[in-house]
């Protein structure tokens, strides 16, 4: 695994944009379980971290849903765990109740998207680091509680939303719902779901109402929207220009980086060679890797330059694979 990485490093390294250090071995593990009484089972995680270093910063990251067992589930998302880990970062991965590989009753209250349990999975989470360090005795001390970021892709995408501020109506009771949480200090948003209204088809509207209230105009937490223009979904009538609105509707501090000719995969961050990418692509992998641990790298840690200058070397490459705007 960390050889498979070291080569998209090396790949990498030829770009203009390569500004990252020599990779970290990363220590992994899993379950790691944080009871929870509240909830149909414990919340099991997986914790990646570098082997060495100490007031490592933490992103929390929710996976998607797609049609695999174990993707969505803290067994995916390894090309991005395992690179943002390998160069400083703390990474959590809770397995959602919307996962398929917890193989919940369809009657569980909050199925089958658990929209909003998704979303409390996060503050929970942060709310036991210390817990999560006992669990993990390599990592005793070594986390910095005050440097939290979300990330998530695809329906992971809409959970990290509502924790940056978008706000949305619960369509059971019609109250606006409001579970941003102030601890997280920035984001990345991967082929996050769009507004709702006209924009989506009459089946998403109907089986997915969670997603027709979507509102990101309170979105105020600085974050990395990433999109695809090439991800066409059956939830939206509007092709790929749905993915853009957490960026076009949402107020600034936000930047958006579109990925030419990416699909919904945005060429493979939810595992190495899995059949659900469309787009694969070793090299879009390495942009969103490195363009996204540059921007958390620089919210983070203000002043640090890795964002200004991964974004600046994307611009002035002829052969980029993407582009970058901001406000």
């Amino acid at each position: 695994m960390l050889r498979f990485e070291g080569q998209l490093i090396m790949r990498a390294s030829t770009h203009p944009a390569a500004t990252l250090g020599s990779p970290s071995p990363v220590l992994s593990v899993s379950p790691v379980v944080l009871p929870a009484l509240d909830r149909a089972v414990d919340l099991e995680l997986r914790v990646s971290a570098p082997v060495t270093g100490d007031d490592l910063p933490v992103i929390l990251l929710s996976h998607g849903q797609g049609y695999s067992n174990h993707l969505s589930s803290l067994n995916g998302y390894a090309p991005l765990a395992n690179f943002w880990a390998a160069h400083g970062f703390v990474v959590v991965q809770p397995t959602h109740l919307s996962s398929r590989s917890l193989s919940l009753d369809p009657d569980t209250p909050g199925a089958p998207m658990f929209w909003r349990s998704r979303a409390e999975d996060m503050s929970f989470v942060l709310g036991r680091l210390d817990a999560i360090e006992a669990a993990v005795p390599q990592l005793a001390g070594r986390l910095d509680h005050g440097r939290a970021a979300v990330a998530g892709h695809s329906m992971g995408g809409h959970t990290a939303s509502l924790l940056l501020g978008a706000r949305l109506t619960d369509p059971d009771d019609g109250t606006e719902v409001d579970l941003t949480e102030p601890r997280i200090k920035a984001g990345v948003l991967l082929a996050a779901p769009g507004g709702g209204g006209d924009s989506l088809t009459e089946s998403a509207a109907e089986g997915l109402p969670f997603l027709s209230t979507m509102d990101f105009s309170k979105m105020t937490t600085p974050t990395l929207v990433v999109v695809g223009d090439r991800d066409a979904s059956h939830l939206t009538v509007r092709g790929p220009e749905w993915f853009t609105d957490p960026y076009v509707l949402s107020p600034g501090p936000k930047s958006l980086l579109t990925l030419f000719d990416a699909e919904h995969g945005l060429g493979g961050v939810s595992g190495y060679d899995v059949a659900e990418t469309t787009d694969e692509s070793p090299e879009r992998v390495s942009v969103v890797q490195r363009l996204t641990w540059a921007y958390l790298r620089s919210e983070l840690y203000p002043g640090d330059p890795a964002w200004r200058t991964a974004s600046e070397a994307l611009a002035a490459d002829a052969d980029a694979l993407g582009r970058v705007e901001s406000k």
